[in-house]
């Protein structure tokens, strides 16, 4: 790829903050590419939100995340309109839309996180691997089911890890649809062809069907206990006592969510990347055991599916030399601290054997990723069966991208592809 010519947007503030700006990967590259040459930490005051610091460089943002006291997720842990909590307030009576690990502070935080971590990790990901290749034959058998030509995207990736997730959280296949459709409306619910409707309440009316459903899984599965983390967080105590509702329904909504959409996202970025770089993916072909770590590893930095958190001051400080006044957030902008020219070499560059620097896309320090080495494993397993049968890949049409600032991505991969 070739590097974006450093240019500002006279209306920046505006149009970074803009869902339907998102749809174009190369602007948005653009500018953040402007804004880390001549304004790497900038003072923004788009209407219809609150003031932030933009954070834009790799060192600042991992600066940022690596002080969980210094910097704090509430009372704004995402990009959002100043309406948003007014309407929360109003209908809820609470601050947050949902409640989950992505809004919360130390102690709290590190308790929740404590409850499902195990299920992510070490030996219980090993005994998941014979599931998860057996679930990556079963989707490319679907590919190859398609008769050479499909939107990838929709036909493909949003279902693999959809099935993955959902089988350890406990959610019966039968509800994946369902799941699917409000996962796409909360994510996407600035984008046309994802939101419930135009109406200002859409996003709060998906938020309520989330609850309504866990709130049911949580009381099947406080009366019939079963192996999965559904009955993990129905069952989970924090200090003697059972978690609240609105707490549980956060903690599967996160998963059930950020739990296979940027998975999704990255296998078909991953995808698409490989398919305009065909070196690369020729590389990955002659030897997937000694370049899948590599690779796995560029199509995260490439893709960067969330694109932001925020995080507030809860002191005077410095971040890259800029004072930051207690109470003042900032926004940790991944996509950009992912192509930061001074950590990166030729970060425009797509390299499977690229080495250096750790991505930021997981996040750092006390809120990484929870799912990570999940999400590497899903997408290893899938990448490894479908180069294994399918000779060639290419494009079918014209690429598109969701309208999101927070969890972005492809919508649509129109593909060709000769099997084997």
């Amino acid at each position: 790829m070739t590097l974006p010519i450093a240019t500002e947007s006279p209306q920046l503030d505006d149009e970074l903050v803009d869902a339907a700006r998102w749809a174009d990967e190369a602007w948005m590259h653009e500018q953040f590419t402007w804004l880390r040459q001549h304004a790497p930490i900038r003072w923004m005051e788009p209407n219809g939100y609150d003031p932030f610091w933009c954070l834009t460089r790799y060192d600042d943002v991992k600066a940022v995340e690596s002080d969980k006291r210094l910097f704090i997720n509430d009372p704004r842990p995402l990009l959002s309109a100043k309406i948003l909590p007014v309407v929360t307030e109003q209908l809820f009576g609470r601050r947050h839309l949902v409640r989950s690990l992505v809004t919360m502070d130390d102690p709290e935080h590190s308790r929740y996180r404590m409850l499902t971590q195990a299920w992510f990790r070490g030996e219980n990901l090993r005994q998941l691997q014979g599931r998860i290749d057996q679930l990556a034959t079963d989707y490319v058998d679907r590919l190859a089911g398609l008769g050479g030509e499909c939107d990838f995207v929709k036909d493909v990736a949003i279902w693999y890890p959809l099935r993955v997730i959902m089988s350890i959280l406990g959610v019966p296949e039968s509800d994946e649809p369902l799941m699917m459709k409000l996962t796409q409306e909360l994510f996407g619910s600035s984008d046309p062809d994802n939101q419930r409707s135009f109406e200002p309440n859409a996003l709060v009316e998906t938020v309520r069907d989330f609850e309504a459903y866990f709130s049911e899984l949580s009381r099947s599965r406080r009366a019939h206990p079963t192996d999965d983390v559904a009955s993990v967080i129905a069952n989970a105590r924090i200090d003697g006592e059972p978690i609240a509702d609105l707490e549980a329904n956060g903690y599967y909504q996160i998963i059930a969510t950020a739990g296979h959409d940027t998975t999704s996202s990255s296998i078909a970025g991953g995808l698409l990347a490989l398919i305009e770089h065909p070196d690369e993916m020729a590389k990955l072909r002659a030897d997937p055991a000694g370049h899948m770590a590599g690779a796995l590893n560029e199509i995260i930095r490439w893709v960067s599916p969330v694109r932001q958190f925020m995080r507030t001051a809860t002191a005077d400080c410095a971040v890259g030399g800029t004072a930051i006044a207690a109470g003042e957030a900032c926004v940790l902008w991944y996509p950009s601290a992912n192509r930061d020219e001074a950590v990166f070499e030729a970060p425009f560059a797509f390299r499977i054997d690229r080495g250096g620097a750790n991505h930021l896309a997981f996040g750092f320090g006390a809120h990484v990723c929870l799912g990570q080495h999940l999400a590497r494993m899903e997408m290893g397993a899938f990448l490894a069966e479908l180069l294994r049968r399918v000779d060639a890949i290419e494009l079918n049409g014209e690429p598109r991208y969701i309208q999101s600032t927070f969890v972005g991505g492809l919508k649509n991969l129109p593909i060709r592809y000769r099997l084997k």
